[in-house]
């Protein structure tokens, strides 16, 4: 039984992910979609119970009434059959529906429902552009992601249940008030409206402080996680008490908030106590009143009191539920800021797959600013740049740091748009193929390589997901790897097996780019860019890695940057970029002969590095 609940809702639905809303509503009804039928079900099954419990109510003043004049001898088989509908009620009818309701409740939303937000969301981050992530902290996306979904499910599920049961309890409970005399209705009503204002008080600035709330706890968790991410170099910097100075800010801002809210929380108990004891205390001395008067029957006191009584005890309930609920919103609204986001890079409409038959780049007038660098009058990263690279050619891209060979490599893998210009592969403009053909063509090794946190085998595999063992394991032999067969890991997994920790801080920078060569030579792409491929190798590695990089170039088209100009000199050609223009181009020897630009980086190399400006 409880299995079949929980197959009703897919926690994965296969649906291409979209950009969420940015509205409240339409952004929960985004995510609510699927499990609308499911909930509308749980609302009518809250309904349904808030009535029961109204009926029984009401038949209990009936009784009371009856049972004060009632002939004993003949009792059963005046109201025997009354009482056997409503036994069946409560014995037979709210179980049932309680059932029926906590199945719904507990095995098809509370976890499948999350799971779905989280799932669709995260899908839809995984596509955001690298400037996206550029801007925020990993653990702030990631804090924001799980309580944003918390909170959708909290504020859908609580529309669905919380107030439908509310608003069909207290509706019933003033028309079951009114029925025995229009004055046991008044303090009901009355206690209504105070419970209204109090609300309307109370919960729009716990929405407020929870938004603010929201927003400190992924601030806070972000620091927390960034200090732990780059524990190396506190620790190298000698800077934990820095470090606890940044984040304890964070943690007081947080902080702040929660006093805030408990404040609230302490007004909302002493005014709803205030209002409950006056709930009780005026329906007690008018039905008392109205009993003596002679107006109403006994039934209808011993039915109005426990009414008062039952509404006081499930107000402070209603009251925390409309809090959780509003907080939820403000969670909610937090999370939107983050989540529904429009991606920079998109697919263009109707995007191919890039077909790479032959390897020709060709960069045509290219472009570009970064940020704020876009305003008009600031220079481009690069300015009307063209170069054309035939199918198989080796470059190496030559010149300082800030030159914009880095750039000119993100903009062929498109993690940024140009603001002018096209980039070809194959004739295909990489601005009309899809983003995941593009990458999948071009093997990339950079000189900070961050392996995931798992095992060697799936950091290498990454490159191809179907590989075979025997594939993998030669791979990582022509990436000279022979390191990972003395690999442990703290759960006593060996060799292939061992896992590398967050980033890949358990192995050295050597081994790192070791293991990041062998992705790429298992990925085999056609085109290939070595980004200071060999910069943590020491020279005795990399002499011996060298021959087996120059594998990898076989058939392929290469571009190379190294600011030792030593590993690039064997290219082809050499493009020698100044201040995101091409100003040399040739052969090393003809560059050398020509005493220009290079000739003089060549000269001025300290140790085999560019030296800096």
């Amino acid at each position: 039984m409880f299995s079949w609940f929980e197959r009703r809702l897919d926690p994965y639905p296969a649906d291409p992910p979209r950009m969420p809303p940015q509205g409240l509503w339409r952004f929960i009804l985004h995510f609510s979609r699927g499990a609308e039928g499911y909930m509308l079900s749980m609302a009518a099954c809250s309904a349904m119970i808030a009535v029961a419990e109204v009926v029984l109510f009401g038949y209990l003043g009936e009784l009371v009434n009856r049972l004060a004049g009632a002939d004993r001898q003949n009792f059963w088989a005046q109201e025997g059959n009354r009482l056997i509908l409503m036994g069946a009620i409560l014995v037979i009818g709210l179980p049932l529906l309680q059932v029926l309701f906590s199945l719904l409740m507990h095995q098809t939303l509370m976890g499948n429902f999350p799971q779905r937000i989280r799932w669709q969301a995260h899908r839809y981050l995984l596509r955001q552009s690298m400037s996206y992530f550029q801007d925020e902290f990993a653990g702030r996306i990631a804090t924001k992601l799980m309580q944003t979904a918390l909170a959708v499910r909290e504020v859908a599920m609580k529309f669905m249940d919380v107030l439908v049961y509310v608003g069909v309890y207290f509706i019933g409970a003033l028309v079951l008030a009114a029925s025995t005399d229009g004055w046991l209705a008044i303090p009901f009503a009355g206690w209504g409206i105070l419970y209204g204002v109090l609300l309307w008080w109370l919960i729009p600035r716990i929405g407020r402080i929870s938004e603010a709330q929201a927003d400190a706890r992924a601030q806070m968790t972000g620091r927390v996680v960034d200090s732990y991410t780059n524990i190396s170099t506190v620790k190298l910097f000698s800077h934990s008490s820095r470090e606890e100075a940044y984040v304890r800010e964070s943690m007081d801002g947080f902080l702040q908030t929660v006093h805030g809210q408990m404040r609230l929380a302490s007004i909302q108990n002493i005014m709803l106590s205030t209002l409950n004891s006056l709930l009780t205390f005026s329906v007690t001395v008018l039905g008392l009143w109205l009993w003596v008067g002679g107006k109403i029957e006994v039934g209808a006191v011993a039915v109005a009191i426990p009414l008062a009584l039952r509404l006081g005890n499930m107000s402070h309930w209603i009251m925390w539920e409309f809090a959780g609920l509003f907080e939820n919103i403000g969670t909610v609204r937090d999370g939107i800021g983050s989540l529904s986001l429009p991606r920079m890079v998109t697919d263009a409409r109707g995007a191919r797959p890039l077909a790479v038959p032959e390897g020709r780049v060709e960069f045509d007038r290219v472009t570009f600013r970064y940020g704020e660098a876009a305003r008009p009058g600031r220079g481009a990263v690069l300015d009307d740049l063209s170069l054309t690279i035939a199918p198989g050619e080796r470059i190496g891209l030559v010149g300082r740091s800030g030159a914009g060979k880095s750039t000119l490599v993100n903009l062929m893998l498109r993690f940024h748009d140009l603001e002018s210009g096209r980039i070809l592969i194959d004739g295909q403009d990489i601005s009309q193929v899809t983003q995941e053909s593009l990458r999948a063509a071009i093997g990339v090794v950079t000189q900070d390589t961050s392996l995931l946190h798992r095992s060697i085998r799936d950091n290498i595999a990454y490159g191809r997901p179907d590989a075979s063992e025997a594939e993998i394991l030669r791979a990582a032999e022509l990436a000279e790897a022979d390191f990972i067969a003395t690999l442990t890991d703290s759960q006593g997994r060996h060799g292939l097996d061992a896992h590398v920790g967050e980033r890949g801080v358990k192995l050295s920078g050597g081994q790192r780019q070791r293991i990041a060569i062998a992705r790429v030579l298992l990925k085999d792409a056609p085109i290939l860019v070595l980004d200071e491929a060999t910069s943590a190798l020491d020279s005795e590695v990399e002499a011996a890695i060298q021959s087996q990089l120059d594998m990898l170039m076989q058939g392929k088209t290469v571009i190379a940057i190294a600011h030792r100009l030593s590993t690039i000199a064997r290219m082809d050609r050499l493009v020698v970029m100044e201040q995101g223009r091409i100003v040399e181009q040739g052969t090393h020897e003809a560059l050398l002969a020509r005493g220009g630009i290079y000739a003089g980086l060549w000269a001025r190399q300290s140790g085999g590095f560019l030296e800096a400006e």
